[in-house]
């Protein structure tokens, strides 16, 4: 151990413990797909390359740590504990079955259908307790301590932290012409994997890591020396929403990754959308804040960019409303509010300037009731679809010159 931020300073992970949890884990995981993104390096003015870690079994590169953790447990150490709000609670009821474990995953009482249902089908035994995935930590120690069982961390583990790193083995042997690798960074260990892995085998490779804007925790930590918990997160991104990382995953961030940048939720929506049409991939949030980052000129350099796209769990019926969020962030939506005189023919007219801008109209609310609207005249509501901010940009102007007052409604 060393003196760190005048504290001592953790292990860090070495090479062989990457190489070792590649060898444990074996062929009971996939080694997911990497490619270069033709449309996509388009956009981006350089080459850009995805690592699919949303194609791992359960979605998400969590089963990778997971299981090399649990396959270091003693033999007759049969049952293990953990807590997540999705991903990890995934990765580690997979890893429990295929190691001949019993898993208990706490998860916060919000937490989303889908993943609770996923959960107990890869074999767990889900109790929802807690209002948040940090009560279900706590709760899932107690029972841990009480029960002698082994408590399973999403990233603060050295052999965790090894397992991700398989992320960065496979990166090196598959993708040698990258430059930069780009990271979601949540607690930080999948970074902290990756950027080991990259540091001993390929130095000259540049890691930068992505935090959204909401729960940026990592930057400040690695300025100030030492872990800083955020007072609250807010983000799209619930994946990597973690109000601190560990000391552990901190001082490999420190030694390995280069830079650390964040992307607000209209960058990460904008990102997932383009994501969805151009590299037929759902994502989640958080695995999309690297290409988001990207997007936004906030990597830098113009060499080629490996992306890892982390995760793809995303519930159905939030993926609509990410979507729509995506749309409006591209401003491939324009909502529009006016007021037209009450009388017939007055719609026909406004819609005539609009449809002159070649636009789509997705939606249409009258209202002649409410604050402000005269006796003579019906609020109009629109949800039009545009080609981009600039279209949105023409159809305004179309209607001003028209003498069109018009509302954009956010």
């Amino acid at each position: 151990m060393t003196a760190y931020g005048g504290a001592i300073a953790p292990e860090l992970v070495t090479l062989a413990a990457v190489l070792e949890a590649r060898e444990r884990i074996g062929d009971r995981l996939r080694r997911t797909p990497t490619w270069k993104a033709e449309s996509l390096s388009r956009v981006c003015g350089r080459t850009v390359l995805l690592k699919a870690e949303h194609l791992q079994r359960t979605g998400s590169f969590k089963p990778r740590g997971a299981l090399n953790l649990l396959s270091s447990l003693p033999p007759d150490l049969d049952e293990v504990v953990a807590a997540s709000a999705g991903n990890h609670a995934q990765g580690v009821a997979l890893a429990a079955g295929l190691t001949g474990r019993h898993a208990t995953v706490f998860m916060p009482v919000t937490a989303s259908l889908p993943k609770v249902q996923a959960t107990r089908d890869y074999g767990a035994d889900v109790i929802l307790e807690g209002d948040t995935v940090d009560d279900a930590i706590a709760l899932a120690k107690a029972r841990a301590e009480l029960t002698g069982a082994a408590f399973a961390p999403p990233f603060d583990h050295p052999l965790v932290i090894a397992g991700q790193g398989t992320v960065g083995l496979e990166i090196v042997e598959d993708a040698p012409e990258a430059e930069t690798v780009v990271v979601p960074v949540g607690g930080g260990g999948l970074i902290s994997g990756v950027a080991t892995a990259l540091h001993h085998l390929a130095p000259i490779v540049r890691v930068v890591g992505v935090q959204a804007e909401g729960a940026a925790c990592l930057l400040p930590s690695m300025e100030a020396g030492t872990a800083r918990a955020l007072d609250r997160v807010t983000t799209i991104a619930d994946g990597i929403a973690i109000k601190s990382p560990s000391p552990l995953t901190l001082a490999h961030a420190q030694a390995y990754v280069d830079d650390v940048v964040t992307v607000d939720d209209d960058e990460i929506g904008r990102a997932l959308v383009l994501l969805l049409e151009r590299a037929k991939s759902v994502i989640e949030p958080a695995g999309a804040v690297g290409l988001a980052a990207l997007l936004a000129g906030k990597v830098p350099g113009d060499g080629p960019a490996l992306v890892v796209l982390s995760g793809g769990n995303v519930d159905p019926l939030l993926l609509v409303k990410l979507i729509e969020y995506g749309l409006s962030a591209s401003g491939r939506f324009l909502r529009i509010s006016t007021r037209v005189p009450d009388h017939p023919g007055a719609l026909a007219e406004l819609t005539k300037v609009i449809a002159a801008q070649d636009v789509n109209v997705l939606d249409v609310e009258h209202h002649r009731e409410g604050a402000g609207v005269g006796v003579d005249e019906v609020e109009v509501d629109f949800t039009l679809e545009t080609h981009d901010w600039a279209h949105g940009e023409q159809v305004l102007a179309a209607l001003e010159l028209r003498g069109v007052t018009v509302e954009v409604v956010r």
